[in-house]
């Protein structure tokens, strides 16, 4: 069972396995997009179709399992699925429902953990092969893998690697798992976090945080839903940004502005934008930027 691109790894592995075999793929409705509102099908779908796999589109899983029951299935494995499983759900496969996590928990249980993993500035994550209860990612958890943030990672770059990592994870797993050779870790809810889904008003800068701070929230929100400010009332998307040490620049107050980049001071250091876009614009390096749009001395940001 999955929906998003963070589940097609997963979904590949299984079916490419001697050891598994997957008797159908669950994925939520197609759901329309884009200004004309065309229906869309998720990724896994795609994933499925191309592999000729038998293919489930409950509306509400919790309303519409009774397929599950024929295939009698010794095993369920979620993996950004977008749906809550009901007890019945859960306790329909002898081996009960595994889901694949993307993060060390019990740290960020929830919709959005590689997003807020950044945000928050750690430089390692995971992720975790957890059993699934009716809480929000709250089952004894089966096994893990970590791996760094990197500086230049981002949240696509993060969810890719983690999405390949749990797939091997996933597969590396099971046969254990199913012998009863693991025995799964109860998860120790006093140190548990939780990642709330990302908005889009996520994205705005606060010039007062540090410019560390902002350069993870950028980070974190790339691809979606990115980082943006205003310049003279227009919106202003913020599309490659860095840290700085300068000082002497308040809040939002413009620095050196060059090839290099514009300087933007914040609560603490300041943010080099390096590529930017402003509002019904192209997206451009700094120095193309300015050249359009000369920056006077006493501009402010926010």
């Amino acid at each position: 069972m999955g929906t998003a691109d963070f589940a097609c790894p997963s979904l590949a592995t299984l079916d490419d396995s001697t050891l598994t075999e997957v008797l159908a793929v669950v994925t939520q409705p197609d759901r329309p997009r884009g200004r004309q509102l065309i229906p869309h099908p998720p990724a896994v779908k795609v994933e499925a179709q191309r592999r000729n796999l038998p293919l489930h589109q409950p509306e509400r899983l919790r309303d519409d399992f009774e397929f599950l029951t024929g295939l009698a299935p010794d095993l369920i494995v979620v993996a950004a699925y977008g749906q809550f499983l009901s007890q019945p759900v859960l306790s329909l496969p002898e081996h009960g429902c595994i889901n694949v996590h993307g993060s060390l928990l019990p740290l960020y249980r929830g919709a959005a953990p590689i997003q807020r993993a950044i945000l928050d500035g750690h430089t390692e994550t995971g992720v975790t092969i957890m059993e699934m209860e009716t809480g929000l990612d709250t089952g004894a958890m089966i096994s893990k893998v970590r791996t760094p943030i990197e500086p230049a990672d981002n949240a696509q770059t993060l969810h890719d690697r983690l999405a390949e990592i749990g797939a091997t994870l996933l597969i590396e797993t099971i046969p254990g798992y199913v012998a009863g050779e693991i025995t799964p870790e109860p998860q120790d809810d006093s140190q548990a976090t939780h990642a709330a889904k990302i908005t889009r008003d996520m994205g705005r800068v606060d010039w007062s945080k540090t410019a560390t701070e902002i350069w993870n929230q950028a980070r974190a929100f790339t691809p979606w839903p990115g980082v943006f400010t205003h310049l003279n009332g227009k919106l202003l998307k913020l599309l490659e940004v860095e840290p700085s040490d300068a000082a002497d620049l308040a809040p939002g107050a413009l620095g050196q502005a060059d090839a290099d980049g514009i300087l933007i001071g914040c609560g603490d250091g300041a943010l080099r934008i390096k590529r930017l876009q402003k509002e019904g614009g192209k997206r451009l390096a700094a120095d193309a930027f300015l050249a359009g749009n000369p920056l006077p001395a006493e501009t402010v940001l926010g």
